[in-house]
C-alpha cells in the first residue's frame, strides 16, 4: 500500500530534474536578432555600426563553438553592399550559400542581379 506515494514521489523527481534545464538551442544568436531588428526598424545605427557589431557578435560565436545562424552571413553581404564593398559582399553569401546550400538559388539571383560599381 505504500509503493502508490513512493512512486508518485519518484516520478515527480525525475520530471522536475528534467524540466530545470533549458532547451540547448542549434545556433548562437548572441545580439544578432537585436541588430536585425534595428536594421529594419531603419532609426538605429548606421550600416557601417551594425556591420562592426555583428562581427564582433560573430567572432564571440566562433570562440565559444556556436554554430552560426541562418541568414547571419547573408546580413553581412547586405550590409558590405550597403557600404559598397562588393568583394566582402560577395564572399559573405559564399559563405552563406555553403552554410545553408538552400539559399544557394536565392543568392545567385541576388548575385547576378546585384548592379556592381552602383555604390561607388
Amino acid at each position: 500500500m505504500h509503493r502508490k506515494p513512493l512512486l508518485c514521489l519518484l516520478l515527480g523527481l525525475v520530471l522536475s530534474g528534467c524540466a530545470g534545464r533549458p532547451p540547448q538551442s542549434l545556433y548562437g544568436w548572441g545580439n544578432y536578432q537585436d541588430q536585425l531588428y534595428e536594421h529594419f526598424k531603419g532609426d538605429g545605427s548606421s550600416a557601417s555600426e551594425q556591420l562592426t557589431a555583428l562581427e564582433e557578435n560573430l567572432q564571440k560565436l566562433r570562440a565559444d563553438g556556436q554554430a552560426i545562424p541562418p541568414g547571419y552571413h547573408a546580413h553581412l553581404g547586405m550590409l558590405y553592399a550597403t557600404l559598397g564593398k562588393e568583394d566582402q559582399m560577395i564572399e559573405q553569401w559564399r559563405i552563406e550559400q555553403r552554410l545553408f546550400p538552400e539559399s544557394s538559388a536565392y543568392l545567385d539571383f541576388l548575385m547576378r542581379n546585384y548592379p556592381r560599381g552602383a555604390t561607388k
